[in-house]
């Protein structure tokens, strides 16, 4: 008997990259064949994003494409676009599912269920204060590099620009004892990092009956015997609290990596945002950040053109990102979301205004990351191998530090996962290219073999 055939295509955060693998998995424990994306399938997954208009785009262009490549294929649409916007996606023909941000591990069944009664479902349902942590475990192993963890769920900081509390619901934090589990399972598996993620992560233990806080899990994580790297995907400045600092400078397997959002540079902006944090305070964390973890990679998110973002403004938070030094910007121009604060805001930044302001951050964006990585060179660095690179006559490895510098070197692709000390020896924009050193260091992990 022939195999159905399920296609996943992932918009988004990295929390939607653990779920779609999430997805693949349940599918296969339930016989069916996961196929590329772009190959013919008899079902299609597109896991939606919404943070912006470009978002719910894509969402529509993915689902349109899957139905052109088999119209007799059955669509299922899950995500933050289709939990904020239901309605608006069941209009698009072709759809025969939509399921949201809640109830995916039950996504198998609605599919088969559908399929037999050959009629369209919606089951999107709104959040409520009882809602759970739901387990969706990823089981499969592909490339045994580097696995993302998802650890926390939902939202309350309600920042006047963003629908992800109304996507992804209350605050819910994974069973520490589940995370342990997990992240044991992966390591077993071959894995060399794994990266923590959630939708506000540093809220992790909320609604927990046991007492833990994100630097105590971690300190157990890190107490897992061969787990060579952990690192943070992203942390509000709020949620990084002394005793976080004290358990992230304080074990070699944790990466000197950190994702802060900044969003401006502007105490105005600041406040017109709902950030609830001044741009001293961000820079005095800043501080104790590099003060405690030396070499730290620190990239950020920076948004453009949200409303009363003056020239001042946006001067000011040019200044503050060329004072930080950021390693790394993901730059956003803002876009009114439906039902938020700033939809209905006055002052609105003019399209072409907030292109020209992205354009000329990510310029900066770019400076500062070749500066922090030429900062490296002459040095020998521990480069997680994750990838072959076809280049000219011969290939060459990929791979990133632990505070995140792209580094690519000569070698052979039985080295893709290992951990290999690399001498960084010339700057192509913000990437290392280097050699593998002829001798092992020690500190170096023990998966390198010469």
């Amino acid at each position: 008997m022939t195999k159905k055939r399920v296609a996943i295509y992932t918009l988004g955060c990295k929390v939607n990259q653990y779920e779609s693998s999430s997805l693949a998995w349940l599918f296969q424990e339930r016989g069916y064949q996961v196929v590329d994306f772009s190959s013919e399938a008899d079902v299609y997954i597109i896991n939606t994003c919404t943070v912006t208009h470009m978002g719910d785009r894509k969402s529509r262009q993915l689902i349109r494409r899957a139905v052109r490549a088999n119209p007799q294929a059955y669509i299922a649409v899950t995500g933050c676009y289709a939990q904020v916007s239901p309605g608006d996606v069941t209009k698009i023909p072709g759809v025969d599912l939509v399921i949201g941000t809640r109830d995916r591990a039950s996504l198998v069944d609605l599919v088969d269920q559908a399929v037999r009664e050959s009629s369209p479902v919606n089951v999107v349902s709104d959040y409520t204060g009882e809602d759970q942590f739901e387990e969706l475990s990823v089981q499969s192993v592909q490339d045994r590099v580097r696995a993302f963890l998802k650890i926390q769920d939902g939202c309350n900081n309600f920042c006047t620009y963003c629908i992800v509390p109304y996507a992804r619901g209350p605050l819910r934090s994974r069973q520490p004892d589940k995370v342990i589990e997990a992240a044991r399972h992966l390591v077993a598996a071959g894995y060399k990092e794994i990266v923590l993620t959630g939708i506000r992560t540093g809220t992790y233990g909320r609604g927990l009956e046991e007492d833990i806080t994100l630097a105590g899990l971690i300190q157990r994580l890190l107490e897992l015997p061969g787990l060579a790297r952990l690192r943070l995907s992203s942390i509000e400045p709020r949620d990084i609290t002394p005793e976080l600092v004290q358990v992230m400078s304080g074990a070699n397997n944790f990466c000197r990596h950190l994702h802060v959002p900044l969003q401006s540079g502007s105490d105005e902006i600041l406040r017109r945002m709902g950030r609830k944090y001044t741009v001293g305070e961000y820079l005095e964390l800043v501080d104790s950040l590099r003060e405690n973890m030396p070499g730290l990679g620190l990239t950020t998110d920076v948004m453009v053109g949200f409303p009363g973002e003056s020239k001042e403004c946006f001067q000011q938070t040019y200044n503050v990102i060329k004072k930080v030094g950021f390693s790394g910007l993901h730059i956003f121009r803002y876009s009114a979301r439906r039902g938020t604060p700033a939809a209905g805001y006055d002052r609105q930044v003019a399209p072409q205004l907030k292109e020209k302001r992205s354009r000329k951050l990510i310029r900066l964006g770019r400076e500062l990351a070749a500066q922090f990585a030429a900062c490296h060179l002459g040095k020998v660095l521990k480069v997680l191998v994750e990838r072959p690179v076809p280049r000219g006559a011969g290939a060459l490895l990929e791979g990133h530090t632990d505070n995140y510098i792209n580094v690519m070197f000569p070698g052979q692709r039985t080295l893709v996962g290992q951990i290999v000390p690399v001498q960084g020896d010339s700057l192509q924009e913000a990437t290392i290219e280097g050699r593998i050193i002829g001798h092992r260091d020690e500190g170096f992990n023990s998966g390198y073999v010469e």
